[in-house]
């Protein structure tokens, strides 16, 4: 499992390849299994559909990996927050308050997350012994920044505010997200994932030291919790633009793998962090849309700025819904030609 093999520690060559968001809209056969579903929380919360979903884009495209179709909010719906996913506005929740954090419940999320362990035994299942699952949740500041503003976008300013005027409210929901995470996760593992991935989506609208309180401690909470449960198990951390904290990051969570947005320049990564370190990204997702000889560049340039380096292919970003499929195939194609370098 190539997957693996990186993550352990192997320079593999041509790198395995996955894709953030690699299930979903840009696909045909997506769009009929959503169609089929209704909505998108009754997708995700179907095994059946979640896990043919999960294998579509393995089955395309020949990925060396799948992740698990889910979202980083179910599990705040699962905890008892109020969720929807409006048409062409992207996910609503009621904003959280003091009162309401005290009705989130643990045991309600357990239950409630059933059917994402079902869809990750089904995927499994339908996957061949090379090919990794990965599962996944979002990193606590990402999520609680949602439960807290009650919508992306826009900067988050209500968690902004928040972290300053009452952020006792804040560390509480932090501390209830690690354990929901630690257990969402580990189900996740039980069910057979074979890695997991901790989505710390907004983890740059931070200040330094506010990072190191809300993204850093929080995330080397659960890689200590996850490994005490299961020794070895590989965690990918990815803390977008988070600029000179990387190094940080990477020495304080214990993440196996670290994931580089597009905007981070792969040599200074790679020089920051200490030798040894598994580096996940970081193309450009703007080049999927445009395809062509520009994708062709943006491929052949990460994969020189990696070679030598434990690598995984991925974007710095999940695709967007106007990637044509052609390009998808285009990109895998040439990371698999192994293009040498300076050709």
């Amino acid at each position: 499992m190539k997957l693996i093999d990186v993550l352990n520690g192997e320079v593999v060559w041509p790198p395995p390849v996955w894709l953030m968001r690699q299930a979903g809209r840009y696909l045909p056969e997506y769009r009929e299994v959503r169609a089929q579903a209704g909505d998108f929380l009754s997708l995700s919360m179907n095994p059946e559909l979640a896990a043919e979903v999960t294998l579509q884009p393995v089955r395309r495209f020949g990925f060396d990996a799948a992740i698990l179709f889910s979202d980083i909010l179910i599990l705040p719906w699962a905890l008892g927050q109020g969720l929807q996913y409006a048409q062409g506005e992207g996910p609503l929740l009621p904003p959280l308050t003091r009162a309401e954090l005290g009705g989130l419940s643990l045991a309600r999320a357990v239950e409630g997350t059933a059917p994402v362990m079902e869809a990750v035994r089904r995927a499994r299942a339908g996957l061949d012994g090379d090919k990794g699952l990965i599962g996944f949740a979002g990193g606590p500041f990402t999520v609680a920044c949602y439960m807290l503003d009650g919508k992306g976008g826009g900067g988050f300013p209500r968690t902004l505010r928040t972290v300053y005027e009452d952020r006792r409210l804040v560390e509480g929901l932090i501390d209830l997200l690690v354990e929901a995470s630690v257990v969402y996760l580990q189900g996740q593992v039980d069910a057979g994932a074979d890695c997991v991935m901790l989505f710390e989506s907004w983890a740059g609208i931070l200040p330094a030291e506010l990072f190191r309180v809300f993204v850093i401690a929080p995330g080397r909470r659960i890689v200590s919790a996850l490994r005490s449960k299961s020794p070895g198990l590989h965690i990918i951390g990815f803390p977008r633009l988070c600029g000179l904290m990387l190094r940080e990051y990477v020495v304080e969570t214990g993440v196996s793998a670290v994931g580089l947005d597009s905007v981070t320049d792969i040599a200074a990564a790679v020089a920051a962090c200490p030798p040894g370190t598994v580096f996940q990204g970081n193309l450009d997702p703007l080049l999927l849309h445009i395809g062509g000889e520009a994708l062709d560049r943006g491929v052949d340039a990460v994969l020189d700025g990696f070679r030598g380096q434990r690598h995984i292919f991925n974007l710095g970003h999940g695709i967007t819904p106007d990637v044509d499929p052609r390009n998808v195939a285009q990109l895998v194609e040439r990371i698999r030609a192994g293009r040498p370098s300076g050709l």
